[in-house]
């Protein structure tokens, strides 16, 4: 595995990832991602992300913004240590860098303690009316 600069051709695959089933849920903003949106995003911010190859393929992306981790793997790659290899690789590009996590994202709790994160603060937030 690798981590290499993202660059436009990327975008999409990141776009894709982050929008998937099961990956959207685990990030505190779930709304899906519309390709306009998304292009916005990346022409601001694409120089923060970076992406993980195996083999010259995406399997996953990472990337700070704002201090904050952004971070999603294939569901077909996950639990195969490629998230824990991302977040190593970038705690060395921004060693300051903190994860903001759901409390009930429990994959991502597990993924981070073992890379040397602990928990320090809760954020509490009013429950949206439904």
């Amino acid at each position: 595995m690798e981590i290499v600069n993202n660059a436009p051709q990327c975008w999409e695959f990141i776009r894709t990832l982050r929008n998937l089933d099961g990956v959207r849920e685990g990030f505190i903003q779930q709304k899906h991602i519309d390709s306009s949106t998304h292009q916005a995003h990346m022409e601001k911010h694409g120089d923060c992300y970076y992406i993980c190859l195996k083999d010259d393929t995406p399997i996953g992306y990472t990337g700070i913004l704002e201090a904050d981790i952004r971070i999603a793997t294939h569901p077909n790659h996950q639990k195969k240590g490629v998230g824990k290899f991302m977040i190593n690789k970038l705690m060395k590009i921004c060693p300051t860098a903190v994860a903001k996590i759901k409390m009930e994202n429990h994959a991502s709790v597990a993924l981070f303690d073992p890379c040397g994160f602990v928990k320090k603060y809760y954020i509490l937030e009013q429950e949206e009316n439904k």
